[in-house]
């Protein structure tokens, strides 16, 4: 732990290190980043250094890391939730194309009405001899 917050003193985050991290981590993560973000932008204000100014650019793009990696935590386990069941959010399902999202199953395809199943067993495909 003492190793991540000497990273964080740096700046740049990786989103592999986010990953193995928990929820709880990752929002007081996200305050610190928020915290210094003001600080940098109070700072750049009063007229700061320009190694503080340059690193602005850093921590925001640490904050997007923090929330890339909260919401695919979040997908990973809707996913995990609605695996096996019947109905699952639009943005849970494959998207394809809409023509193949709206096209007949093959179980729906191979259904036959009441009429072409009388016609069929009315009028059997007919077996000829054929002499060699």
């Amino acid at each position: 732990l003492i190793h991540f917050y000497k990273r964080l003193a740096m700046g740049k985050i990786k989103c592999s290190e986010l990953r193995n991290r928990k929820k709880e981590e990752l929002t007081k993560q996200l305050d610190d980043l928020k915290t210094e973000l003001a600080q940098l932008r109070v700072a750049k204000v009063t007229g700061g250094a320009a190694s503080k100014l340059s690193k602005i650019r850093v921590v925001r793009k640490s904050i997007a890391r923090v929330y890339i990696v909260m919401h695919q935590k979040q997908k990973e386990n809707l996913r995990k939730f609605y695996k096996g069941k019947k109905y699952k959010p639009i943005d849970l399902r494959p998207k394809k194309t809409r023509a193949i999202r709206k096209a007949l199953s093959a179980h729906e395809k191979s259904l036959k009405t009441a009429k072409t199943l009388h016609a069929l067993r009315s009028f059997p495909q007919r077996k000829f001899a054929v002499k060699a």
